[in-house]
């Protein structure tokens, strides 16, 4: 398991669809945080945002910088079908809760 990224597939029914999405694989650290960050603060608090990644470092640098905030970070595992060249069936999501209140 990646060190700031909790697992809880059992857990979907506690998210609803998210407020925003954002595909940012390919997009280098720290810009990857900033647009969460930024897409993050346009949602009221409890909202969700849905971000596609990269593993890695910026799996790691946006999971971190987003619990260090305060808000709750959920990994969605996605099992690529090697035939589907729909780019969100590839790569890992995070699922963010805007804390605060």
């Amino acid at each position: 398991m990646e060190p700031g990224v909790h697992h809880h597939e059992d857990r979907r029914e506690d998210r609803p669809s998210p407020g925003a999405f954002l595909d940012l694989r390919g997009t280098p650290c720290p810009l990857n945080y900033i647009r969460s960050r930024l897409a993050l603060e346009a949602l009221p608090p409890g909202g969700w945002l849905r971000v596609a990644l990269d593993q890695g470092e910026p799996l790691l640098m946006v999971a971190e910088g987003m619990r260090s905030e305060g808000h709750r970070v959920e990994k969605e595992s996605i099992d690529p079908d090697p035939d589907d060249s729909d780019i969100c069936a590839r790569g890992v999501f995070l699922w963010i809760r805007r804390g605060g209140g």
